[in-house]
């Protein structure tokens, strides 16, 4: 069952099964790591709809809540 990244609870993983971006916001994502099959894992949620803090391999980085929504997962 896959489910929009943001959707996710804080130390929970999952492996990324697509980015329904367009182009531009696509390949940015996968400048940093984030591309269909690496696992991702929350490491932080910002409360009221802020970033979220999310670790790929042995980078963490912040993402917005919108990019989050347009990234499905499969928990793990």
């Amino acid at each position: 069952m896959s489910i929009p990244l943001y959707q996710m609870q804080t130390t929970q993983s999952g492996i990324i099964l697509s980015i329904n971006a367009g182009q531009e916001l696509t390949r940015r994502m996968a400048a940093l790591g984030l591309r269909p099959g690496r696992q991702i894992k929350i490491i932080r949620k910002a409360p009221w709809s802020g970033p979220l803090q999310v670790r790929i391999g042995h980078t963490e980085i912040i993402i917005r809540r919108g990019e989050a929504e347009k990234i499905e997962v499969e928990p793990t």
